[in-house]
């Protein structure tokens, strides 16, 4: 199968969580509608913010594309800090001065090896763009306080292998694998969105794992390269 990879990578990142509001909470890793989003950014399609039937342009255009994503940390977990500032525009508070103090959870220092299959004409549209250091809008991780940074892009061609015995080494629904729990060292396991719903574009969430827990079965197709094995999804 012939991919897409890439390096991607940034001094900060935040990518919020829906589920609190007194203060923002980051997911753990990129996600794929995030990293469609940046997908979409690079080719530049539309957004949220120039209406939709369904789906935003970005997402109708991207979201069959299959991904692969292994974190820069071996264990799967990136440094958090909470950052602290002021939205003073006016209207975000309704306290004397309408100055509102923000408190956001960043990830720091985030890097992951991404795959693209490039089974599609968005797909090769894609690699051609960010082989050749080309975006219409700047790409971020998350918000644009966050740029992205995309470096050591390959084409190459991957090739299937026994899931059996074997780790994985990139993020992987839960339900498409299961593994030897005996001798593990560790586990990382996140509910992560993995989609979005159609017309309320809220987020479709799937347990995540990463462990180096070896695999007893797989329902998936398992591909290696150069040492790592990767699902898509």
């Amino acid at each position: 199968m012939r991919v897409l990879k890439f390096d991607l990578k940034g001094k900060t990142a935040f990518f919020k969580s829906p589920e609190v509001n007194l203060c923002y909470f980051t997911y753990g890793n990129i996600h794929k509608p995030v990293l469609l989003g940046i997908f979409g950014a690079i080719m530049g399609y539309k957004g949220y913010n120039n209406g939709y039937d369904v789906y935003p342009e970005y997402y109708e255009r991207l979201q069959h594309l299959k991904v692969s994503i292994i974190p820069g940390e071996e264990r799967g977990v990136f440094d958090k800090k909470f950052q602290n500032f002021n939205n003073s525009v006016g209207y975000a508070s309704q306290e004397q001065g309408g100055n509102l103090i923000v408190r956001e959870q960043w990830l720091e220092n985030p890097k992951w090896t991404i795959y693209v299959s490039l089974n599609s004409d968005e797909s090769l549209k894609l690699a051609d763009m960010i082989k050749n250091r080309e975006c219409v809008y700047m790409p971020y991780l998350g918000k644009n306080d966050h740029p992205a940074v995309i470096e050591n892009v390959e084409i190459l061609s991957i090739e299937k292998t026994e899931a059996e015995n074997q780790r994985i080494h990139s993020l992987a629904p839960a339900d498409d694998l299961e593994f030897d729990w005996d001798d593990a060292l560790y586990r990382y396991e996140e509910y992560l969105p993995s989609a979005l719903t159609e017309r309320t574009n809220q987020y479709q969430m799937k347990k995540f794992v990463l462990t180096d827990a070896e695999v007893i079965a797989a329902k998936v197709p398992v591909y290696q390269d150069g040492g790592k094995n990767i699902v898509f999804y």
